[in-house]
């Protein structure tokens, strides 16, 4: 299996709500289209900041963390190649520049480590 990891942060003036809104209605359709056949999973992970001692929390450094998973190294390459297409990419690139701060976009390869754990005492 082959992981690609993405941060995305939404772009300013834009509420929280209005984004994640935006993204399922909107932008995930756009994924969907050019990630079917290739990826096996795309999952969008929305960060909330958790209250510091205080009660107090600081504007997140990124809004979604972006799963995608394709079975094979090849299914990763092909659907690179219909990303980069020039159809696909000013379809996704336009959309995008709606919604994204697309100069903090960062994506990156996942190596998966796991630890086992003990069962949880109750």
């Amino acid at each position: 299996m082959i992981k690609t990891v993405t941060t995305l942060k939404r772009k300013a003036g834009i509420s929280t709500a209005d984004f994640r809104a935006y993204y399922e209605a909107n932008h995930r359709l756009i994924g969907e289209k050019y990630l079917s056949g290739y990826a096996t999973r795309y999952m969008r992970r929305y960060l909330d900041p958790v209250l510091d001692s205080n009660g107090e929390s600081e504007e997140p450094e990124f809004d979604v963390v972006l799963e995608i998973w394709f079975p094979t190294m090849d299914a990763w390459r092909a659907c690179g190649e219909i990303l980069s297409s020039p159809s696909a990419s000013a379809e996704i690139i336009q959309d995008e520049e709606r919604l994204f701060d697309r100069a903090r976009k960062r994506t990156y390869m996942v190596e998966e480590v796991e630890s086992e754990m003990q069962e949880v005492c109750t």
